[in-house]
């Protein structure tokens, strides 16, 4: 049998807080296989983005155990945790997080230099990805000359700059206008059918609706979508 390329057992994450502990995520359990297309659903405050971000190793749990690829996230060096997430994670967020000084292109290059991809390699690359989600002609404009799903699109493209093996979107729609929205979720379509492994957390039942499994989280827990299919 093929091994998962995330393996999550027994995820707990809690806050200390003055009032006394938040418990953000309770025994989370699950697989999630190369090239799956997963939704994450739930109420607001339930554990989404937290188990969003323990799975692209940008946090730790409280316990349990996260192997990404085979690997144990928690036992490596802070150096490989943030080589994993800058080669094989990508990342897409709400509200887009683009440089506002920098163009498009310039943007979706700052990842790979990051890598140490060479300039012209970086450009070309750049080129294909800005042409993949349909803005190779506004690759010379900063975000403030973007729409919304513009900008959406340009994250995206930066996400997918070094080639990762998995993308999560924490919201990617939430911003934007329902036709807006529906282009990113075909995009997101399009992302998974070229084998690159989706992960997304949304309120949008129309976007969730487009992933292969829906994990429900009630109250840091699972409620149901927890088995593969």
């Amino acid at each position: 049998m093929t091994e998962p390329l995330i393996a999550a057992t027994a995820l707990c994450k809690t806050f200390p807080m003055a009032a006394g502990p938040v418990h953000a995520l309770r025994d989370v359990t699950l697989t999630i296989d190369a090239g799956e297309y997963l939704a994450i659903r739930g109420p607001s405050g339930c554990g989404k983005s937290t188990l969003l971000h323990i799975l692209g190793a940008v946090d730790t749990p409280t316990s349990g155990t996260l192997l990404f690829d085979g690997r144990s996230v928690g036992a490596l060096p802070d150096a490989e945790r943030s080589d994993i997430r800058l080669r094989s994670i990508g990342f897409v967020f709400q509200r887009f997080f683009l440089l506002p000084m920098l163009t498009a292109a310039e943007n979706v290059e700052v990842p790979q230099a990051e890598a140490g991809v060479a300039r012209r390699l970086r450009q070309e690359r750049t080129r294909e990805l800005l042409d993949y989600v349909g803005l190779g002609h506004r690759a010379g404009h900063r975000p403030s000359q973007l729409s919304g799903g513009e900008a959406q699109r340009v994250a995206i493209a930066r996400a997918l700059a070094n080639r990762p093996r998995l993308l999560l979107a924490d919201e990617p729609t939430g911003e934007l206008d329902g036709a807006t929205g529906a282009q990113i979720a075909a995009l997101l379509d399009r992302v998974q059918r070229d084998g690159t492994t989706v992960i997304v957390v949304t309120h949008d039942p129309s976007l969730a609706a487009r992933a292969a499994r829906t994990l429900f989280l009630r109250d840091g827990r699972i409620e149901s979508g927890g088995d593969r299919l």
